[in-house]
């Protein structure tokens, strides 16, 4: 699948999945910690997607105190009936080192898949003008939950899905191995930080020349 399309900037929107404190940040809850050391490698696709005009969107994944808005989730992690990614507080807000900025889109979610019950179906497909959005690029965490969840929606949806693998975090190499494999044979394209700022930086320079 690799070598049937490339990234076209004009036809791409970035997706940061669930880059939060309770997931980045040492002794956090959910405390993933290839997230954070994956954070440089994210910060270029962020930088460089915006130098290529691509629209920036961040998700949220959010918990309730009032109800248990997720229950088989806490279910299988009951350690979530307690603590994490609570509304409204710091644990759930997107790391420093990521913050979105002013126009930047901020998706709150209930569910792994960022598609689920969420506006990101509508704003792919207005935010660049109507069905202008036919790819997406995926960074953040977790590379086998949240990240993979929403790579299947996308090509659910028919959107080309860019996964890239050394701007994703796990909780196990193993884990992060076996999901660019999946990815890679099914549900889209795996590339490096390094591979997909090429492909952006070839696309510009291709459009100017």
């Amino acid at each position: 699948m690799n070598d049937i399309w490339h990234v076209n900037p004009q036809k791409s929107a970035l997706l940061v999945i669930d880059m939060q404190n309770d997931f980045v940040l040492h002794g956090y809850p959910m405390e993933v910690p290839m997230a954070r050391r994956r954070i440089p490698r994210m910060q270029e696709v962020v930088s460089e997607c915006r130098v290529a005009a691509i629209p920036v969107i961040y998700t949220e994944h959010i918990l309730l105190d009032s109800f248990n808005v997720s229950p088989l989730e806490s279910a299988y992690n009951p350690a979530l009936l307690a603590a994490g990614m609570r509304e409204g507080s710091f644990g759930s807000r997107v790391v420093d080192d990521l913050r979105p900025g002013p126009d930047d889109i901020v998706i709150r979610k209930h569910r792994y898949d960022a598609f689920h019950n969420t506006q990101l179906e509508t704003v792919l497909a207005t935010i660049s003008g109507p069905r202008q959005v036919d790819t997406v690029i995926i960074v953040g965490t977790l590379t086998e939950v949240c990240c993979d969840s929403t790579a299947r929606g996308a090509f659910m949806r028919d959107y080309k899905v860019a996964f890239v693998g050394d701007a994703t975090g796990a909780l196990s190499v193993e884990a992060q191995s076996a999901t660019e494999r999946n990815i890679s044979a099914f549900f889209g394209r795996v590339l490096s930080t390094e591979e997909l700022t090429a492909e952006l930086r070839e696309r510009r320079e291709g459009r100017s020349g």
